[in-house]
């Protein structure tokens, strides 16, 4: 791997294409045919003030709350030592970044997550017989990224959802986040390629370097990110400390092909980012 890393040749098909109506990539309920133009030719698109602020207010305490509860050890079933590093702690105590199956912690999150915008968009991109990946493998999870000496989760390297399971016949997919924080650098954000899910992963970085074309994709509290489960993406590491460092979410995936099982665990997934 060299130290500067290239995008594979760009086609006229990369990069952002601002005319399907917004250059950002950011559109609202009544403009969904423009986000899935955009969404199509760049990978990703955001849905911004479908989500009232007291459904997200709601959501963020139940979540909050079955975070506490799993640290404490009445919520198991709803951790993870995949993902997360069992060893966490912030401010010397021990933290949970993940909540694993959060939409059967949280009423308020599973409204969120069935919105029928979100359900609809996602359709829409995959088609009629797409499925939510809510009950098996991890399920819809709450992330919550911050960084300090004894975190297990402040970023996460260059990868594609697809790489976590090449194997699976559940793709193509499309991953959606709930913003609960607006991201910035001081929190962290999001990088993408745009365009790079039209091509495969040959000249992917394995770490954090900079990539070609990449973008920073800045949200906002209530805003919800959809992305193809091709698309190469990183998250960047909060520069500043405390409360103003914390970015949290919800994130999920809607997928074609063969339904997980129920019991489908999680000792196929392959954990192909750095963090």
């Amino acid at each position: 791997m060299t130290s500067s890393p290239q995008a594979p040749d760009r086609g006229e098909s990369w990069g952002r294409d601002g005319s399907t109506g917004s250059a950002d990539g950011v559109f609202d309920v009544d403009s969904l045919d423009d986000l899935h133009a955009f969404f199509e030719v760049n990978g990703y698109a955001t849905l911004r003030s479908a989500l009232l602020d007291d459904q997200l207010t709601l959501a963020e305490s139940e979540l909050v709350l079955a975070q506490q509860q799993l640290v404490e050890g009445a919520l198991d079933a709803h951790g993870t030592d995949i993902l997360d590093d069992p060893g966490a702690t912030i401010d010397g105590e021990r933290f949970a970044h993940y909540v694993c199956f959060a939409t059967r912690a949280s009423a308020a999150a599973a409204r969120l997550v069935h919105h029928q915008a979100l359900v609809e968009i996602n359709r829409r991109i995959l088609g009629p017989n797409a499925w939510l990946l809510d009950y098996a493998q991890f399920g819809i999870v709450y992330q919550d990224s911050r960084p300090g000496p004894g975190s297990g989760y402040s970023r996460i390297g260059w990868h594609t959802d697809h790489q976590s399971g090449p194997h699976l016949d559940m793709w193509p997919a499309v991953a959606f986040t709930i913003h609960l924080d607006p991201t910035s650098p001081a929190n962290g954000f999001l990088r993408v390629l745009p365009g790079s899910h039209l091509h495969d992963d040959q000249g992917m970085p394995l770490g954090f370097e900079r990539v070609p074309g990449e973008i920073a994709v800045y949200q906002e509290r209530g805003d919800v990110m959809f992305h193809h489960a091709d698309l190469w993406h990183s998250a960047a590491r909060a520069t500043a400390e405390g409360d103003a460092a914390i970015r949290r979410h919800l994130r999920g995936s809607w997928h074609t092909g063969t339904r997980l099982a129920e019991d489908h665990g999680t000792d196929d997934f392959v954990k192909n980012a750095q963090r």
